[in-house]
């Protein structure tokens, strides 16, 4: 059986500042409404972020992508232009680092909802072969 994610939601204090974020550093296209009371960011042809209002009780979530190298340097690029901090590891200081430890490039940063991002171009979590 192949199975592909479709899309995710994601809680929200504000949905639409939210989406809106997501999508200038991913340099995706994103309404302010779509299906239900969600702000999608349309991320390639096949995922959808759903970002859902959820007021002052967001659980914090950790989100990761993978992409292509030149994908990476672009996003990153965003993330320093717009001022974002991020870090070379998944909890500690932002040292504005890139982790190149497992055989590509990641950082992680934060949104205000305190979710952590992860940006990363050779996955660790799948061994080759």
């Amino acid at each position: 059986m192949t199975a592909h994610l479709d899309h995710l939601i994601i809680p929200a204090r504000d949905r639409n500042a939210s989406a809106r974020r997501i999508a200038e550093l991913f340099g995706v296209p994103w309404a302010t409404s779509g299906v239900g009371p969600f702000s999608p960011v349309y991320l390639n042809d096949g995922l959808t972020l759903d970002f859902d209002e959820w007021g002052e009780n967001v659980p914090r979530q950790h989100y990761c992508f993978r992409v292509g190298p030149e994908e990476f340097e672009a996003i990153l690029d965003r993330i320093r232009t717009a001022g974002i901090a991020y870090r070379s590891m998944p909890h500690g200081p932002m040292d504005h680092q890139i982790n190149t430890a497992h055989g590509g490039s990641i950082v992680y940063w934060e949104e205000p909802d305190g979710h952590i991002w992860e940006l990363l171009t050779v996955s660790y979590a799948r061994q080759p072969g």
